[in-house]
């Protein structure tokens, strides 16, 4: 596995991403809201969505960053992709701050110094970088795909009733969030498998792979779960539950799925964990940062 590659590619999809997602929260507050997710608002809020400028930019540039993942993903571990992806909350937040004519603070400095340096460590200490990937076990795939879809539709309904509440809309938003998370998780791990048959059997077996379709749903449930996750309450809510979300859910995918073998000595185990506890606070608060200067009136929800 090429380290360097992989790290480069991944670095080059979060940039395409950071600037897929300011395009499309900027398109956001622009769609018809959903608010009690009958057919009818769930089509006129796709349909919106499709002809909106800022949002179909989005898409390009999010197609930009799908390409490059993939090549990351077909190359490299699930775990040292996504956990290099984590990076895209600092870019997201360099993009903001170009829109918006100002600068990085301090204190945003040293969070995008922690993040790096979390991640790094991580990476380093838990063995990810020399951990040899595997194809997907089957019956553990399919486990943690229905784990992830419970835990979605638990998520997504219990938002319902908190978007009801007054004052709930900043929970609601947070679970829409977490949900999306799992979602991008779990996509990441169907686009590594569909590289695999690929390579292994050739695009019509691809075509005829289950794995392919239930990609396209994935992805297709995360682009509409995002889009209500910015509606339901402010971005500060939502975008650190998607942003610490998907990294940790792919961890244990690319341990549980692919059977990336991780350091369980003692040492590097307790630092592993705690790098990953340090990455999802300053991940969590620089995608709060992100929220506020993109957004500044993000703190209320954006309906």
């Amino acid at each position: 596995m090429n380290f360097v590659g992989v790290v480069a590619l991944a670095l080059g999809s979060a940039a395409f991403f950071a600037l897929a997602t300011a395009l499309k929260h900027r398109s956001a507050g622009l769609m018809p809201h959903v608010e009690r997710f009958r057919p009818a608002e769930l089509l006129g809020f796709a349909a919106a969505a499709l002809r909106h400028p800022l949002w179909l930019g989005g898409i390009a540039a999010d197609v930009g960053g799908l390409a490059l993942q993939v090549l990351a993903l077909h190359i490299g571990g699930l775990i040292v992709v996504q956990l290099v992806l984590v990076s895209a909350v600092l870019f997201s937040l360099v993009v903001a701050h170009w829109i918006a004519g100002t600068r990085m603070s301090r204190r945003e400095l040293l969070l995008g110094a922690v993040l790096v340096a979390s991640v790094t460590g991580f990476l380093l200490e838990s063995g990810a970088l020399t951990a040899v990937p595997s194809t997907a076990d089957r019956l553990p795939a399919i486990l943690a795909g229905l784990a992830i879809l419970a835990a979605v539709v638990t998520l997504v309904a219990g938002s319902r009733r908190f978007s009801s509440r007054k004052k709930g809309s900043r929970r609601a938003a947070a679970m829409l969030g977490m949900a999306v998370g799992a979602i991008y998780a779990g996509t990441a791990a169907l686009i590594k498998t569909c590289t695999n048959v690929m390579a292994s059997h050739g695009p019509l077996a691809l075509l005829t792979s289950w794995q392919l379709y239930c990609l396209v749903v994935a992805g297709a449930s995360g682009l509409l779960l995002a889009q209500m996750a910015f509606q339901a309450g402010p971005l500060t809510a939502s975008l650190p539950a998607t942003a610490t979300t998907d990294p940790l859910v792919s961890v244990l995918l690319g341990v549980v799925v692919f059977d990336e073998q991780l350091s369980t000595d003692t040492g590097p185990l307790v630092l592993s964990v705690l790098c990953l506890l340090v990455m999802s606070g300053a991940v969590a608060m620089l995608s709060q940062v992100r929220a506020v200067v993109e957004h500044p009136d993000s703190s209320s929800p954006s309906h």
